[in-house]
């Protein structure tokens, strides 16, 4: 905080730019490898009398962008901003640092293959070979280096979290190792969880994540929460696929649009050219 002006040059995305409670920061040190979105009134972040809420996230391309559900990462960051704008409603201020360390710093490709060789083992995707598998492809379960992670934090001038919405281990003691006090740990709601992600949450919480009111189950239970196969997501793609098809088929009127049989996709029959139907309109 003591940077001069131009060092702590404010970011207004267009898309936020008529938002003024919600600004995005950047510290201009070369390429930004983390972005903070602060919600409220950024005057009352040293504020420890003014509540706090802060989520650190590491980026998930598939799941923040494209909403993947083999891991929580999107809903436990859009719990993480509804939880700042409560902070940002109470007077206080939320912050989110979105950090660039894909796939735990080891990179994208890196991450998809562990994903695909967790979903094609014998047995399929489970809780227990959750980190054996990343330590296969990659060597290592994680690349971050959580030391500096709470930088950004001591930036703003931080000095105590109300509510860290976070059930990492690493995290916490690096937030805490900082000299930053952390109040109350947040996990992710229950209702939050994703089925397929039930994986990772069963595994990290056996691994030492914060669990909250969750039960951690033991090394042989974990055998019990398996994820889906590889060859259930290909059957479910290639329904989807057929049935886009279809659908291409019959806006495209094929055969004149006059054909009997030609909307059986839709579990009915009829000539198009006899009256309105509902399924086919939509």
């Amino acid at each position: 905080r003591d940077l001069p002006a131009a060092d702590r040059r404010l970011h207004r995305p267009p898309a936020l730019a008529t938002s003024p409670p919600l600004a995005s920061r950047a510290p201009l040190h070369g390429r930004a490898r983390e972005q903070v979105l602060i919600f409220g009134d950024e005057a009352s972040i040293p504020d420890t009398s003014r509540p706090l809420v802060v989520r650190v996230h590491d980026e998930c391309n598939g799941s923040d962008v494209f909403g993947s559900d083999i891991c929580t990462c999107r809903p436990y960051l859009l719990h993480g901003i509804e939880e700042c704008v409560r902070a940002a409603q109470a007077g206080g201020a939320g912050v989110i640092v979105y950090n660039r360390k894909e796939g735990r710093a080891l990179g994208e490709v890196t991450k998809f293959m562990v994903y695909n060789a967790r979903k094609r083992q014998a047995g399929g995707d489970s809780a227990q070979n959750y980190f054996k598998r990343t330590r296969q492809i990659a060597g290592v379960e994680d690349m971050r280096f959580q030391e500096l992670m709470p930088d950004p934090l001591l930036w703003l001038g931080v000095r105590k979290i109300d509510r860290f919405i976070s059930m990492s281990d690493m995290k916490y003691d690096a937030v805490v190792g900082a000299g930053i006090e952390i109040v109350t740990r947040v996990d992710i709601p229950e209702e939050l969880i994703p089925a397929d992600a039930k994986v990772e949450i069963d595994a990290k919480m056996y691994a030492g994540y914060y669990a909250g009111d969750k039960q951690v189950k033991s090394w042989e239970e974990l055998n019990q929460t398996v994820g889906r196969k590889a060859a259930d997501d290909e059957a479910a793609a290639a329904a989807a696929a057929a049935k886009a098809a279809a659908r291409a088929a019959i806006a495209g009127g094929k055969n004149g649009g006059r054909e009997k049989g030609l909307h059986l996709s839709f579990d009915h029959e009829h000539d198009p050219a006899d009256a309105p139907c509902l399924p086919c309109e939509e």
